[in-house]
């Protein structure tokens, strides 16, 4: 029973400073191995020294594929070409992402009709890109006397882009600055 949980220890020790790697080739140390061929088929529970001879014979490695398994499952595969597969198909995800920024557009309670258009031409703009919008409102001085400008335009804005945008966080005040965040629609 000791010298089990020394053993485990030990083991567990020994993994610690290791990489995510999976051993390979002589790296595996188990006595027998359940073995998939290159194929992809079971082969069975084989000695680790036919796993090995069996791999070298293919001209492939041994690949621990679930070292904690009971016997440990080893594949016998290129790893080298497993290694640069699994690069290229993890590169080719991150390239289809699309990063969503959050762009802001300043508005003032008296902002006048010709600049209210041009502004919001922008966030139209913005959300059709699949950008979020952050618009702001600032309040100065007496401003803050009528805050309900403020959010009557808030409202304006949200009708005037309703068809392209959803409210993600409506309107609330944060200090003298009137905070309201679009999200552009799910396109299906």
């Amino acid at each position: 029973m000791i010298l089990e949980i020394l053993t485990i220890s030990n083991r567990e020790y020994a993994n610690k400073g290791r990489s995510k790697k999976p051993a390979i080739n002589d790296q595996i140390d188990a006595a027998q191995v359940r073995l998939i061929g290159k194929d992809g088929g079971q082969v069975g529970i084989v000695p680790i020294a036919d796993a090995l001879a069996q791999a070298q014979a293919d001209a492939l490695d041994l690949v621990a594929i679930v070292p904690d398994a009971d016997p440990v499952v080893c594949k016998i595969m290129d790893y080298g070409k497993h290694v640069f597969e699994a690069k290229k198909s993890k590169a080719a995800a991150r390239k289809k992402q699309k990063q969503q920024q959050v762009k802001e557009m300043k508005f003032r309670p008296g902002t006048e009709e010709g600049d209210y258009k041009v502004k919001l031409k922008a966030l139209t703009r913005f959300i059709e890109h699949g950008d979020k919008a952050k618009v702001s409102l600032r309040y100065r001085g007496r401003e803050m006397a009528h805050q309900e400008l403020g959010m009557e335009m808030m409202k304006r804005i949200e009708s005037d882009l309703q068809d392209l945008a959803t409210v993600e966080q409506y309107p609330k005040m944060e200090g003298r600055q009137l905070i309201m965040v679009m999200a552009p629609k799910k396109r299906g």
